[in-house]
């Protein structure tokens, strides 16, 4: 009896032991080595470096249809989405501008089903109406409350309105209405600019949509904003899901901001962060939305 319960130790200790050198074995002298994985299984950072590549394999060759193949083997639910998210990502934390673009291209390229900004985020938004002289003009939707500051209303860059914007703090002066500069033989010009109020979007923001001469939407247009102490570049088609010709910036109130075109044209000077109005007196802040149309 006693050398029956020795042998069934042996055994156990045996087995413990070849588990244990398999596992050696398998970990440390002769790992497995994975050879040619398909996209999907690539870890997140080497699936970012795949979608930049297939960007600028796309940029050179313009093969919307191989480009589209390559993407679908990473198996994602939007394509077009997350390679947008990525150009966003990418222009965030400082990458190449050839890579930026290239990512922005073919976001928008991907996108290019997707409805404009007039018909996708303009009927969520409403917009203060410059007020004229005319006396049948509609009162604006925003209202001057009894006893408080102003509200800056505009409708162009030329118009400036009569009322200096609301500031936060009481002892704030008054911020200048957005006013610009034209340059001759521009490839863009200012059309239209006006303050949005949007209760879902309530952080200050400059919007810009920028159209060729037939009304479309203008995508990997570089913009600059600059203000007293900085200065930072965006570009328009990173959120196709808006419009391919769409851009935006998030202001700090209480600065004041230009902006221009890369390439030249009219540059918008006097951009602060403005207040909206809401029905129950509550205020917040709007966006400025600025139109460039090609002429």
């Amino acid at each position: 009896m006693k050398n029956d319960r020795r042998g069934s130790w042996y055994l156990l200790t045996g087995a413990v032991l070849g588990v244990a050198l398999g596992l050696i074995y398998s970990w440390v002298i002769n790992p497995v080595e994975y050879v040619d994985a398909p996209p999907y299984a690539l870890r997140a950072d080497f699936k970012d470096e795949y979608r930049a590549l297939v960007a600028a394999s796309y940029l050179y060759s313009n093969d919307l249809l191989r480009a589209e193949d390559r993407l679908a083997q990473l198996k994602d639910d939007e394509t077009a989405q997350t390679v947008a998210m990525q150009a966003q990502r990418a222009l965030a934390e400082g990458h190449p501008e050839g890579e930026v673009r290239a990512l922005g291209i073919l976001a928008m390229a991907l996108s290019d089903s997707m409805l404009p900004l007039a018909s996708s985020v303009a009927s969520t938004q409403k917009t203060i109406n410059t007020p004229t002289t005319s006396a049948s003009t509609s009162t604006p939707i925003i209202q001057q409350p009894t006893a408080s500051p102003d509200i800056s209303q505009q409708a162009t860059p030329a118009q400036k309105s009569t009322t200096p914007a609301l500031q936060l703090t009481d002892t704030a002066e008054p911020a200048s209405t957005a006013t610009s500069i034209p340059t001759q033989e521009a490839a863009y010009l200012l059309k239209e600019t006006k303050l949005l109020c949007n209760l879902d979007q309530t952080e200050p923001m400059i919007q810009v949509e920028v159209q060729d001469t037939a009304g479309e939407p203008v995508p990997s247009i570089e913009l600059v904003v600059t203000w007293d102490v900085g200065e930072d570049r965006f570009y328009t088609g990173l959120k196709p899901e808006l419009s391919l010709g769409y851009a935006d910036f998030l202001m700090t109130p209480g600065v004041v901001y230009s902006l221009r075109l890369a390439d030249g044209g009219q540059t918008v000077k006097d951009l602060t962060a403005a207040e909206c109005l809401s029905d129950d007196g509550s205020r917040y802040w709007g966006s400025w939305m600025l139109t460039f149309i090609q002429p």
